[in-house]
């Protein structure tokens, strides 16, 4: 009499248990589990893309004012490719170029000056950037994470060229096929011969330049 309800009990906690099972299934391929990025490459041409720009920034002084203010100007007429080769060399031809027409402050003012007695736009209108060598990639890039990176070469602003290095941190994404980050260097008027800006109320101008490049390269195979 005592195996009957036993038999039973156990019929209704096996099926309760399979019930409970198919409404919980196991962890499954959800969508934190992502497929590995792809394997690192030997080089890499990089054409610069949307969103990339050109900004510099310098430290005004005003007649009576105490305090110093950052005057700030941008570009996005950015253009150019970098190619670097599967030894880790940058490739020959590769070039940034930088329409320093674009520029755009937030003083018509000061853009004017800049544009026909600091930069003279009309006998110079772009800033050349050619890279000649790059630090922090091993000779395999990779495809994804970020990677600290310094990109020396030579900078042609005002028809004096000089050499620079710019220094910042890359980011890779796989799934875009993209290089984006930013990238800093700093020069002075007197290094390339311009002149420093005098207009209106402004008393002073520092003599030193901080440009940085915010830079959307598409990747693809050299």
């Amino acid at each position: 009499m005592l195996r009957t309800p036993s038999l039973v009990l156990v019929s209704v906690l096996t099926l309760a248990g399979v019930s409970m099972n198919a409404q919980n299934p196991g962890p499954g391929p959800g969508p934190g589990n992502q497929p590995p990025p792809p394997p690192p490459t030997a080089g890499a041409k990089l054409e610069i893309t949307d969103g990339s720009s050109a900004t510099y920034r310098v430290t005004e002084q005003f007649v009576g004012v105490s305090f110093t203010n950052e005057a700030e100007g941008s570009t996005n007429l950015v253009t150019g490719t970098i190619t670097i080769n599967a030894d880790g060399t940058v490739a020959p031809g590769s070039k940034l170029t930088v329409d320093l027409r674009g520029l755009k402050s937030d003083q018509d003012q000061r853009d004017g000056f800049i544009q026909t007695r600091t930069l003279e736009t009309a006998k110079f209108p772009n800033a050349e950037f050619v890279p000649t060598t790059v630090t922090g990639l091993d000779k395999l890039i990779p495809s994804a994470g970020q990677a600290g990176i310094s990109l020396t070469g030579n900078l042609t602003i005002h028809g004096v060229t000089k050499e620079v290095t710019f220094q910042g941190i890359a980011t890779f994404n796989p799934r875009t096929n993209s290089v984006a980050g930013r990238a800093k260097t700093s020069l002075t008027f007197d290094q390339f011969g311009i002149t420093q800006p005098k207009i209106g109320r402004l008393a002073s101008v520092d003599n030193k330049i901080d440009l940085e490049l915010v830079y959307r390269f598409k990747r693809s195979m050299p």
